[in-house]
């Protein structure tokens, strides 16, 4: 039989939060939480499936940080489909798992002077060609930051 793994923080935490949003009575942020980490639960299951690209590979805790971003992005591309079709109610909804997801990436996020920093190092190296160094600052901040704001602060400090 397989060992279990070792549990990362952030289920961990989830876990926790799942224990509390439940002793409050929080359906909206209970469902949220549950959801979350079914998501992540399944990406470790995806991944004992012979044909899956990520086959065999453990866990890591970027792993769990890029599901929660990809489950709050599914909640910002929803949030205007909703309201076109005028069901506020639903898009709201969304807003607020949005929300209550999002204060889990919080913590992790690289925050502007640390993504320049990166950026100022990665110059050092290796010049400020914007075509060079954008590629290297996105693999060095993988799941830590926004694209968007890192392709901001590059194209800010190269050329």
């Amino acid at each position: 039989m397989a060992e279990a793994r070792q549990e990362f923080p952030i289920e961990q935490q989830l876990r926790k939060d799942i224990q509390e949003a439940q002793r409050a009575r929080d359906q909206l942020r209970l469902d949220t939480l549950r959801m979350a980490l079914g998501a992540i639960h399944n990406l470790e299951v995806a991944r004992t499936d012979r044909k899956n690209t990520e086959f065999g590979q453990a866990l890591t805790e970027a792993d769990c940080l890029r599901v929660l971003e990809q489950e709050v992005k599914k909640r910002q591309q929803a949030i205007p489909l909703y309201e076109q079709g005028g069901r506020t109610e639903l898009a709201e909804k969304e807003r607020q798992e949005m929300n209550i997801l999002q204060a889990y990436l919080q913590g992790s996020q690289l925050s502007d002077d640390e993504v320049r920093a990166i950026v100022a190092n990665l110059v050092a190296q290796h010049g400020d060609e914007f075509r060079r160094i954008m590629p290297l600052t996105v693999k060095e901040t993988k799941g830590r930051a926004e694209g968007a704001r890192v392709q901001r602060i590059v194209k800010e400090m190269t050329r």
